[in-house]
């Protein structure tokens, strides 16, 4: 079986949430190196509710991806192009689960018309954005006590063509 994407619904919150404060709490363990001031910061918004809301509003496009028939993985893309949320399962690290998630972000950017992602991003995982043509443009205002990456990339839209107008000219 492989990874599906699907656009992550309000009563998926519960079990979002949970994967969220995993992977967090486990496989960023680099980034926060199990400081207890910088843990509670961080997942002090990691709520079910706050979760379900931010699945609801209709300015985020929020993703799952689901690998073996288990949550692996969640995105969440706002309309201003900014990925608050890219966090995958410990035990999925490395197969291909960020990168879908990835694609299926970028997709509805585009879909948007928005011609540049942007995040913050703790340095252990920059390398993964990096690697997948995110620019680290380098230190930014700390998250939630940490210092962390500024990372960008570029996208292509596909304009709309200008309509034309309606002339006798022929042309």
């Amino acid at each position: 079986m492989g990874i599906s994407i699907r656009q992550a619904l309000p009563t998926d919150a519960l079990a979002a949430c949970t994967l969220l404060r995993l992977a967090i709490e486990e496989g960023c363990a680099a980034a926060h190196g199990g400081a207890p001031a910088i843990l509670r910061a961080w997942l002090g918004n990691k709520t079910p509710d706050n979760v379900e809301a931010w699945f609801s509003s209709p300015t985020n496009h929020a993703v799952l991806a689901e690998l073996d028939g288990d949550l692996a993985g969640l995105a969440l893309l706002n309309q201003a192009g900014k990925l608050a949320l890219c966090y995958v399962h410990p035990a999925r690290f490395g197969q291909g689960v960020g990168s879908a998630l990835l694609a299926a972000i970028e997709t509805q950017a585009r879909a948007w018309n928005v011609s540049k992602v942007y995040m913050h991003s703790p340095a252990s995982a920059s390398p993964f954005f990096e690697h997948r043509g995110y620019v680290n443009d380098g230190k930014d205002r700390a998250c939630f006590g940490l210092e962390c990456d500024f990372l960008w990339k570029q996208l292509d839209v596909v304009a709309t063509p200008p309509k034309k107008r309606f002339c006798n000219c022929g042309q």
